[in-house]
This record gives C-alpha cells, structure tokens and sequence, in this order.
C-alpha cells in the first residue's frame, strides 16, 4: 500500500438544507482518483441514469451504482422504495468492509435515515466494520446527531439564498 493510503479512514458527512453536498463528494472523488485512488459512489433514493454525474462517473473511473426508483420519495415511503434503500445499504456495508476501495461515498444515505427507511444503528455498525483504510463520506438531508460523534468531518451547508425562492425550478448541469 502506498504510504499516502496508510493515513485514510476517516469519516466525513456533509448534511443541511443548502445545495453542494453531493457537489463537494464529487470533488472530493476528482481529488481521490487525481492522486491515484479508487473511489465508488452508492446513490442512495436516486435514480440511475438522470443525474449529470452518473452519466460521466465511469469515464473518470468512478463506479456508481444507483439504487433509487424513478419517483422521488415524499412524505411516506412506500414499501418498494424502503427495500431500494435496504439494498443500497447492503451493497454500502459489502463495499466498505471489502478494503477495496479508498474512497466511497454513500450519497443520499443521510435522507434515507431521515425518511427512516433504514436504521442509525445500521449505519453505524457499517462505519465501525469498515476497512480501516477506507475513507467514507454520507450526503444529504436530515443527518442524525448520533453520526455526527462518530464522524470525523461534519459539514453543514446552510441555505441562504437559491433560485427556487424565485420560481425557478431544477436545471440540469447544476442542480442535477
């Protein structure tokens, strides 16, 4: 292993209300395979083939694989989109105890918690399994407080001001 790899591990979320969350992990997945590392993006509640990233992710030599179903959740789950999200973290836990991988980024796991289509408790025996090299990012909404004692990094990101505020709906190349 090389000796930059030895100092992964750590544990970051970027959570709140403002746009730039899955923005930022995409950084930090450029970041990654520009210093030679191997990154995987589990989406969690989106669905493949509609975002910007999926599109580009393996021309980069990400992996992502998308576990959302066409329709965004709102308000109730259903019980298709829970068990969507149930194989999501079941592929996350595979992935970050594998060793594999240095980087990954579960996106969206954090509104997957606050829906409660999956369980804190889950989550962290998923970060207390994972390889001890593998550095681990959550994004989204609705992050629980208990992750924030485990995680290494905490970001918020506070909405200000967004176009949404002035009829101005969702664009492609930047919301998504």
């Amino acid at each position: 292993m090389e000796e930059w790899k030895e100092k992964l591990g750590l544990v970051h979320i970027y959570t709140g209300d403002g746009k730039g969350k899955t923005t930022a992990a995409l950084g930090l997945a450029l970041r990654m395979l520009g210093n030679g590392g191997k990154v995987i993006i589990i989406q969690f509640l989106k669905s493949p083939n509609v975002y910007g990233e999926q599109k580009k992710a393996l021309e980069c030599g990400i992996v992502l694989e998308a576990y959302g179903l066409p329709k965004f959740v709102h308000g109730k789950p259903e019980p298709e989109e829970i068990e969507a999200a149930r194989r999501a973290l079941r592929r996350a836990k595979e992935v970050v105890r594998s060793g594999e991988w240095d980087l990954v980024i579960l996106d969206e796991i954090c509104v997957a918690l606050g829906f409660k289509m999956i369980k804190v408790d889950e989550v962290i025996e998923l970060i207390k399994e994972k390889a001890s090299n593998t550095e681990v990012v959550f994004t989204g909404r609705y992050c629980p407080k208990e992750l924030f004692e485990i995680a290494d990094y905490v970001t918020e990101m506070k909405e200000i001001k967004h176009p949404y505020q002035k009829g101005i709906s969702a664009r492609k190349g930047v919301e998504y």
